[in-house]
């Protein structure tokens, strides 16, 4: 699969989202190591507190379907700058995927492109809890 497959995928479902309260719809896509692309969009409720970003929705949605493994994923929204996961995205994309890159797009074109440990460098995970 190519860069911009990848981009359209998380495109298209970002047309899925639920943002009837910010507005602010994001879509992602996430490539596992065998190739498989597993989409996300956000899902926004009353009590915004229970929103779940789109990068969460994917990658829980992979884990789900039995998806162990990723190589990328890429995040799409309607801004002019670059919007990378938030922090409870990082953390998750770390734990259960490790160093992905991280294809950044908006409707357009590319924003940046980034490997996750430059956007987290100083994860929590599994290795301090031994």
């Amino acid at each position: 699969m190519s860069d911009s497959d990848l981009i359209v995928a998380a495109r298209q479902a970002r047309e899925f989202a639920r943002a009837e309260f910010s507005t602010f719809k994001v879509g992602a896509a996430l490539e596992t190591a065998d190739g498989t692309i597993v989409t996300g969009c956000n899902i926004e409720n009353a009590t915004c507190g229970l929103t779940i970003c789109a990068e969460r929705v994917a990658m829980f949605k992979a884990q789900s379907e039995g998806h162990h493994a990723f190589r990328r994923i890429a995040v799409v929204a309607d801004t002019e700058a670059p919007t990378p996961p938030c922090g409870a995205c990082r953390q998750i994309l770390w734990e259960f995927g490790g160093d992905l890159e991280v294809i950044l797009a908006n409707l357009q074109r590319e924003t940046g492109r980034h490997k996750l440990s430059d956007l987290l460098p100083l994860p929590f995970d599994s290795r301090l809890l031994q």
